[in-house]
């Protein structure tokens, strides 16, 4: 039994490396450009953003610092994790599908480039234009 658990990666392992491929995707860095910034291949990338390998401490540390976040990001919404507060079950739905939605090549174009926009009013229009053409009604 311990040799299964062995070749198959670890839940945690899993949601931290898609999380790290979630936010280098966001940035538009490739994972040879990571890579290199840790001094490892991008072959060691793939690793860790599969949960095949396990990142250690400190390499999350400045997996985190080259990425722009704190490292508590890479373990937000991670399975087995007690929930904060009163969120109920559609509110998880919701959360999972947008990081879904984030990590899509859709999801990462309509965020570089609304990100962009420097003016305000022109993004809450923009908010506004989606929330009409949608089918659903959105808060």
């Amino acid at each position: 039994m311990a040799e299964e658990n062995k070749k198959k990666p670890n839940p945690i392992d899993i949601h931290v490396g898609s999380r790290i491929r979630l936010r280098r995707n966001m940035l538009g860095m490739s994972q040879e450009k990571l890579g290199e910034n840790l001094g490892i291949t991008f072959q060691q990338i793939q690793k860790y953003e599969k949960g095949t390998n396990r990142v250690g401490a400190s390499r999350l540390q400045a997996i985190a610092s080259i990425l722009g976040v704190p490292v508590a990001f890479f373990f937000e919404d991670a399975p087995g994790q007690e929930t904060v507060g009163n969120r109920g079950f559609a509110e998880d739905a919701s959360m999972a599908f947008a990081v879904e939605f984030c990590g899509s090549p859709e999801g990462l174009q309509l965020n570089r480039a609304f990100v962009k926009i420097a003016d305000v009013k022109i993004r809450r229009k923009i908010i506004e234009l989606v929330k009409a053409l949608s089918t659903d009604e959105v808060d």
